[in-house]
């Protein structure tokens, strides 16, 4: 692997893909509005003056924190933006062909840019790739006369993308074993080897893809990598509507490919403009010689790792449904990507404080990263199980009223819902997972406690899966899932300590125990309310707010750390509406 060069490993204490930042009270977007700092004189790794930085952890300078918001709020608009055009792209798949074996063929060959995603976008690339240019920009702000990010481009770039058309060509060449071993029972394997051969492409778009992020994040640009899905998804969409009657599902394998290719297109303008702004062409000998490239390369390591069995459960589910009759696969997606919408929501919370975490545990402020994991952790926690109660007590006339159409049929409808009651007992584990994963790698230490804690939740899932699939179907796997992350989550919870966040566990538990017993009361009567109606939006217009109001009264009586915040808010916003209101 290729890094840049520093004096130290400084770089690793810091959060993969943040470093310290200039707010620009006069910038014109969210992007200008937030810089990176040049490393000072104390090393890469130092923490620029109070007058030159926003401080993460307290209220910081009063426009500064307004521009940075206003960053977040639009990168967190475009994530969400994405995930609802993704909804647009699972009801376009539904409408075209239902859930039956097609759409099986599809997932199954889906599972390539799911995991090119997840190693190449989200995780492993990134957590490479942004300390080593993160180290470059730093010395680009010396004025060495070179530009040691160019340097680290023409080092990097070419040999990655050798490996990434490497990895596609070897996919598509192997689709059929690829097919056999992901899902043997498949009916029409020779539907999933075309659409997988397709889907191949993504090894390398999104491994460009990955890269041109990394860069732009760690030049402290946000939006554009954010738009990326929005892209994807788009592309997928319009595939299928021009493609979808001559091709079949192989329209959604073939806007796949094409989402691919825009995701590289969309970024492209963006990185090399930031390129233009060195001064020279520096050298690739002296990055590719950091004496700090092998402790960096073992943390990525153990990241890459904790992303790939954290996966590895897609590919568990998808193997286990391959023996089901047809439709098993399609239920399980379905219904996965709707039950995850609150947890997507919750861990954008955490990921939001993240940088305040990372730079906690960077300056050893115990205390202070403490208490930041214990309220992300519930706040998190929070959000949800009130998603939960919520999709668990509409479930039916959720899945109505977004599927139920064209080949989508009524059964599927009812399958579907049941399937997604079961998925979302889990949604509680796999957000303290995200949520507590995120505090082990904020020290920038090589740590083997979430992977070792991951492969037994992967252990547990499995072995219960194929104990469980012959009797309960798709519930048996639904449900192991939900136990193998729950058995993770605790693990890692288990696992906080001196050489993590020493969190004080018994009082994170009872805040989320309470959390919990207000969910439970929710859901009952949101579900009661939404099986009173029979049309889906009258159904949800009854079951929502029940589930909304009984959950926030039963955790404000419980005395849940964030329901009692908010409560407590909501009546001074109240009064301050009433009197503009009579003015």
């Amino acid at each position: 692997m290729i890094t840049a060069s520093g004096g130290g490993d400084t770089g690793a204490l810091r959060a993969p893909g943040e470093a310290p930042v200039d707010v620009h009270p006069r910038a014109d977007s969210p992007d200008e509005a937030v810089r990176a700092v040049p490393a000072g004189s104390a090393g890469h790794g130092a923490v620029p003056p109070a007058d030159q930085a926003e401080d993460p952890g307290g209220a910081g300078p009063a426009r500064g924190g307004s521009f940075l918001a206003r960053a977040a709020l639009v990168t967190a608009a475009l994530s969400v933006a994405g995930s609802l055009l993704g909804l647009a792209r699972d009801q376009a798949l539904a409408h075209f062909f239902g859930a039956g074996t097609d759409t099986d063929a599809f997932l199954v060959a889906w599972t390539v840019p799911e995991m090119a995603a997840t190693l190449l976008i989200e995780d492993g690339l990134a957590f490479f790739l942004v300390p080593a240019f993160s180290l470059a920009l730093a010395q680009r702000g010396r004025g060495t006369g070179r530009d040691p990010v160019r340097a680290l481009v023409a080092a990097s770039l070419p040999r990655m993308c050798l490996c990434f058309a490497a990895a596609a060509l070897v996919l598509a060449l192997a689709a059929p074993w690829v097919v056999a071993a992901l899902a043997p029972g498949l009916p029409d394997q020779g539907l999933a080897v075309d659409c997988t051969r397709l889907t191949a492409t993504c090894a390398f778009s999104f491994g460009l893809a990955g890269y041109c992020s990394a860069a732009l994040r760690a030049h402290q640009r946000y939006t554009v990598p954010a738009t990326i899905y929005v892209v994807y998804n788009a592309a997928i969409i319009a595939t299928l509507a021009l493609l979808a009657a001559r091709w079949g599902v192989r329209a959604a394998a073939a806007g796949v490919a094409v989402g691919g290719a825009l995701m590289v297109v969309a970024q492209v303008p963006s990185l090399l403009r930031q390129l233009r702004h060195g001064r020279g062409t520096g050298s690739a000998r002296t990055l590719a010689e950091a004496p700090s490239t092998r402790l960096r390369t073992t943390v990525i390591w153990t990241v890459l790792l904790f992303a790939l069995c954290r996966q590895s459960q897609v590919l568990i589910e998808r193997f286990l449904a391959s023996s089901l009759p047809g439709g098993a696969i399609s239920h399980l997606n379905y219904a996965q990507k709707v039950a995850q919408m609150p947890m997507a929501l919750a861990l954008m919370l955490c990921t939001v404080t993240f940088p305040v975490l990372a730079r906690a545990q960077a300056e050893g402020q115990t205390l202070k990263a403490r208490d930041r994991v214990e309220r992300d952790v519930v706040v998190a926690g929070c959000v949800v199980l009130l998603g939960a109660a919520a999709v668990v007590a509409g479930a039916h006339p959720i899945i109505q009223l977004l599927f139920e159409r064209g080949a989508f049929t009524s059964e599927d409808t009812a399958a579907t819902a049941s399937v997604m009651r079961v998925y979302s007992m889990g949604l509680l584990g796999h957000t303290l997972v995200g949520a507590l994963a995120r505090s082990y790698f904020a020290g920038g230490r090589v740590t083997w406690a979430p992977v070792s804690a991951m492969g037994l939740g992967i252990v547990a899932t499995a072995g219960l899966g194929v104990l469980s699939v012959g009797t309960f179907g798709v519930y048996g796997i639904a449900a192991s899932n939900a136990i193998g992350i729950c058995l993770t989550a605790t693990l890692l919870l288990r696992g906080m300590g001196p050489r993590t966040v020493p969190i004080r566990i018994p009082k994170v538990v009872a805040e989320l125990s309470g959390l919990v017993l207000a969910a439970a009361v929710a859901t009952l009567l949101g579900a009661l309310c939404a099986r009173s109606l029979t049309a889906p939006v009258p159904a949800l217009l009854a079951c929502g707010p029940t589930v909304l109001l009984t959950f926030v009264l039963v955790g404000w009586s419980l005395r849940v750390g964030p329901l009692v915040s908010a409560v407590s808010a909501l009546g001074p916003a109240l009064r301050k509406l009433a009197s503009r209101h009579d003015r």
